[in-house]
């Protein structure tokens, strides 16, 4: 073998002496495609390097050498290497039509499309007529499934890496695409059982180990498993961001703020791309009362992925905190719009927070109407919640419905015992709602008084009455003089509800705007 290797390269050096075109056609390769080799082989070397600039440059530039280096591409397009727009302005920089015929143009810039657009909304697939059968490929499906992913259509998602999953257990790319969707939809048993198979059969590859610590975090009360195996999977290859963004939910779900961000950021660091990792950054800086860091890095996430909905609602929440409601509430109503273009397939615990604070922002808008109509939505959706009922109480409280508002804060109370607002809104309420039942009482009991007086038979008793049952008649009289006052008591009520709306007002604090929507997102 040995001499016939060498002597195949004795002829090709004669024939290149020879200037003979045949050397291209016989090693089918070009000087461009060895120098795209070559910057392929510089930016792996960056990458192990964890040079990531560096790295993207020489993919870049081993793919305007040869498009047809379609590793250069795939690891430029997987470890989200470039944003939305970058993907954009590369893909028309490419000499396609220099380096390809007609036909090759219109396949590779389907094929270089399909898997750049992730962000956009998912739609008809057109395949073009010279490759009609590719819609069924594998590779072409895991590309929609990732776009339905991003747009939060996570069951649409399911069935189509379900599908593959089928056709190819361990298709690497469908791989954590599936994964991600498995929790989205807390298919916990599939995901254990799913994982097992991939520690057996590919122990040293990190996604198997991103599979069990991703169950792990999903179930609960496993925080520390979890961090095990998604730090062992991290060591087996640390440039893998999901087993990075993973890692950090798990101190985030355990308030270690500070553990959670220095995960968050490295995973920014490897997946530029991606928005995920400046979502959750932004999300932990919120959390802990920084809302002008958490504003930047939602502003840069929603760069990345202007559709989503998730993000929007958390530049929302922050606007909300800033006291600038208009937007905060024309943010919620365009998250919303977003969501509800998704269709029937969003999980409804992603709707609920969207729903209460929407209700908060119509509160702070005076709109009580249309605040319990969301807070009544949200309540449908999770019945359970404590600080709903508590949401719901404090509009009635606020409209002077305070018997409506005490049913509301007793509910929520027996939910959760330790909500110190409704403690608090409810000792007011009830103080409120007896001063309120005191004067409606008054009313009656002098209407019916009057009635009573205006009979001929008692007004000839009382008229006739002795000197010993004028004692008796007195508190008769005590009635009528206090019920001639209705005007002094009515002013004295509209400053108790004044006071009680100032007291409203400085307990308000209590109630946060709930900023989960997006928090398991892998």
């Amino acid at each position: 073998m040995e001499e016939a290797a060498s002597k195949r390269l004795m002829d090709k050096n004669v024939k290149e002496d020879n200037g003979s075109r045949e050397t291209v056609k016989e090693w089918e390769m070009s000087p461009a495609s060895i120098n795209s080799s070559i910057c392929l082989l510089r930016g792996k070397i960056y990458d192990a390097m964890d040079n990531r600039p560096l790295a993207t440059s020489s993919y870049k530039e081993a793919l305007k050498l040869d498009v047809y280096c379609f590793e250069a591409f795939d690891l430029l397009t997987s470890h989200h290497m470039l944003t939305a727009q970058e993907e954009k302005d590369f893909l028309d920089s490419l000499p396609l039509s220099q380096q390809c015929t007609e036909e090759e143009v219109e396949l590779l810039r389907f094929l270089f499309e399909n898997k750049l657009k992730k962000y956009n909304k998912p739609s008809e697939m057109v395949v073009p007529d010279i490759v009609n059968g590719l819609q069924d490929n594998l590779d072409v499906v895991v590309s929609l499934a990732e776009r339905h992913y991003y747009n939060c259509d996570f069951k649409m998602c399911y069935s189509l890496t379900s599908m593959v999953m089928v056709k190819d257990p361990f298709h690497a790319n469908c791989l954590p695409v599936h994964i991600g969707t498995l929790v989205e939809l807390s298919k916990a048993n599939e995901l254990f059982y799913l994982s097992h198979k991939l520690v057996d059969l590919y122990p040293s590859n990190p996604v198997s180990w991103f599979a069990v610590g991703c169950y792990y975090l999903m179930v609960g009360h496993k925080n520390e498993h979890a961090r095990r195996y998604l730090s062992k999977a991290t060591t087996l290859e640390r440039t893998y961001g999901p087993a990075w963004i993973a890692y950090g939910h798990s101190f985030a779900v355990e308030s270690e703020h500070d553990q959670a961000m220095a995960a968050y950021f490295t995973a920014a660091q490897l997946m530029k791309g991606c928005h995920l990792p400046m979502l959750y950054i932004g999300l932990e800086y919120g959390l802990t009362n920084n809302p002008k860091l958490a504003e930047r890095f939602f502003s840069q996430a929603l760069s990345i992925a202007p559709e989503d909905p998730f993000v929007i609602h958390e530049v929302a929440v922050v606007a909300f905190q800033n006291g600038d409601y208009k937007t905060a509430e024309k943010l919620f109503l365009d998250a919303m719009d977003k969501i509800k273009a998704i269709g029937n397939e969003v999980t409804v615990d992603k709707w609920e927070p969207l729903l209460n604070n929407l209700g908060h922002v119509c509160r702070k808008l005076k709109k009580y109407e249309q605040a319990l109509e969301y807070h009544r939505q949200a309540l449908v959706l999770i019945p359970q919640n404590a600080s709903t009922y508590s949401a719901i109480g404090y509009v009635h409280s606020l409209m002077g419905d305070f018997e409506s508002a005490i049913d509301y804060f007793h509910t929520a109370l027996g939910l959760k015992r330790d909500d110190t607002f409704s403690v608090t809104m409810l000792g007011h309420c009830i103080e409120m709602y007896i001063s309120d039942s005191d004067a409606y009482i008054g009313t009656d009991i002098k209407d019916k008084v009057r009635k009573t007086l205006s009979t001929p038979a008692l007004m000839k008793m009382l008229n006739t009455s002795s000197d010993g049952n004028e004692s008796r008649a007195q508190p008769v009289e005590e009635v009528n003089v206090c019920l001639e006052t209705p005007s002094f008591n009515a002013d004295k009520q509209t400053d108790a509800f004044q006071r009680f709306l100032l007291e409203c007002d400085m307990h308000e604090s209590d109630m946060m705007l709930e900023t989960s929507m997006s928090d398991t997102s892998t």
